[in-house]
């Protein structure tokens, strides 16, 4: 599914009134869709207060509350204008919902503060004005100084649908409803839009022809089939691992964790012997550690189906590096990671990287790897890396894009700033090695496994705001749970 400019959502709309679909009937839909993907995001009621303006978008928030309010939320309005001067399809369900707007905020019993913002959608240009602008404020600072969560309904109000530009509304998550807005892909739209979670409309087709696709399960049905009664281990997978080395023991131990709890039948984590002492009451006891004096000729023919290739092989020694270029070329699939590409960058030896590569950069190892692209846009980035070397490339970020030669680049939406520790990418590693391993191609495996971590991330907030990658492993479960459900 591709992002859409605001004008080409709007053609999206005015085909559906040609169908003879009111536009009361969409509100209906996008509001009643937009109350339970937050239930599922806050299972805890609390108290969901409406920030409205006079249009549409204030109008799918009046439907969200009366939702909310029947799954037992309190609720409450806050109103930029008077009722007079509001469109009619929000004063319809204004008397829907049967409330009136508040001067302050009632007493909150228990459960968390939801703020929905629906002061202004795609079709407003500008800065906000005031009233708006006030309310926006309002917003802000009970995020800031009262745990208020901000849910932005479609796109975070003051965010151009098209360029990104603005000083928006900075959401915690935005509901977005139809298809992904092109201004939300940008650097401004990532910062304020949070969370981005997609409101399909049943009476709205997914666009599919652009240049960006935004990855869920809606737009890639079939990644995950459930298994067959006969599965057995040997058809999950065989992942071997070349990671870890003194003092980054901890990096073997979450990417072959994260294998095991994304399903792989068999991790093998393929060490020299005198390592093995730093990991043998770290490793989980479901991971095979094969020791040699070769480790890296041990990981490439013992006969995985994939290797995971690279996370904290820091401290290994020069002909342990030398080895693992001298095969990296040969013709299994592995997800080249860390430590690894940052040899790769060293050795100037890009023209290592074959198709059946992932590569998982952050934007520092991008760097080093391509360092006339690093001050491009991301996605011209990627694309540009694409058409250079043959691999699939998953660009790190605030919102991961995958990019391989031939295909459409695709965009994660899952994950929050909470993961913004040590470990997630060793994590992501392990997870993509997996999917590798169990026949996915690369562009579907990257993206696959990076909505599965940042989905897994997101189950952790109700633990608080941080998300250790520990804790993204044991959520793992959950997370292929709400792929196969659609429940994000």
């Amino acid at each position: 599914m591709s992002f859409v400019t605001g004008a080409a959502m709007r053609s999206l709309e005015e085909a559906a009134f040609a169908r003879g679909i009111s536009a009361e009937h969409l509100m209906d839909l996008a509001g009643a869709g937009i109350a339970r993907r937050l239930q599922v995001q806050f299972p805890l009621p609390g108290l969901a207060v409406g920030y409205v303006g006079k249009g549409n978008n204030g109008g799918d928030a009046l439907v969200a509350l009366r939702h909310l309010r029947g799954a037992g939320w309190q609720v409450a309005l806050r109103a930029a204008w008077p009722e007079s001067e509001w469109g009619k399809l929000p004063r319809k369900k204004l008397r829907e919902l049967g409330i009136e707007p508040v001067a302050d905020l009632p007493e909150q019993s228990s459960g968390p503060l939801l703020l929905l913002d629906g002061l202004l959608g795609i079709g407003a240009k500008g800065g906000l004005r005031e009233p708006l602008a006030g309310l926006a404020r309002e917003m802000a600072e009970l995020r800031e100084h009262h745990g208020a969560i901000i849910a932005a309904m479609d796109l975070p109000s003051g965010l151009d649908a098209d360029s990104g530009e603005g000083e928006a509304v900075t959401a915690d998550l935005t509901l977005t409803v139809g298809a992904p807005k092109q201004g939300m892909a940008g650097g401004n739209g990532v910062e304020r839009s949070g969370r981005i979670i997609l409101v399909p409309l049943k009476d709205l087709p997914l666009p599919g022809d652009g240049s960006l696709e935004f990855f869920c399960p809606e737009a890639f049905p079939g990644l995950l089939p459930p298994r067959r009664h006969e599965f057995h281990k040997g058809d999950s997978g065989r992942v071997g691992i070349l990671a870890g080395s003194p003092g980054m023991t901890g990096a073997a131990v979450l990417c072959a964790s994260s294998a095991l709890h994304a399903g792989a039948g068999l991790v093998g984590v393929h060490v020299e012997e005198s390592f093995l002492p730093h990991l043998a009451t770290a490793m989980p006891p479901e991971a095979m550690v094969r020791v040699s004096t070769d480790p890296v000729r041990s990981a490439f023919e013992t006969g995985h189906d994939a290797l995971v290739i690279g996370p904290g092989l820091g401290n290994t020694a020069r002909t342990y590096q030398a080895t693992l270029l001298a095969r990296l070329a040969e013709e299994i699939p592995a997800v080249i990671d860390a430590d690894s590409l940052n040899w790769l960058a060293a050795a100037g030896r890009l023209d290592l990287l074959r198709e059946w590569h992932v590569i998982t950069p952050h934007p520092g190892e991008f760097k080093r790897l391509a360092p006339d692209l690093a001050g491009m846009k991301r996605q011209e980035a990627a694309a540009a890396f694409v058409s250079r070397y043959p691999c699939t490339l998953l660009l790190k970020g605030a919102r991961s894009l995958v990019a391989k030669a031939g295909e459409v680049t695709r965009f994660n939406p899952t994950g929050h700033a909470g993961m913004a520790s040590g470990g997630q990418g060793d994590v992501l590693s392990g997870v993509i090695g997996t999917l590798l391993a169990q026949g996915l191609g690369g562009p579907d495996a990257a993206a696959l496994g990076a909505w599965l971590c940042g989905r897994a991330a997101e189950r952790c907030l109700g633990d608080g705001p941080v998300c250790l990658a520990s804790g993204t492993v044991l959520a793992l479960g959950g997370a292929m749970r709400d792929w196969a459900e659609r429940r994000r």
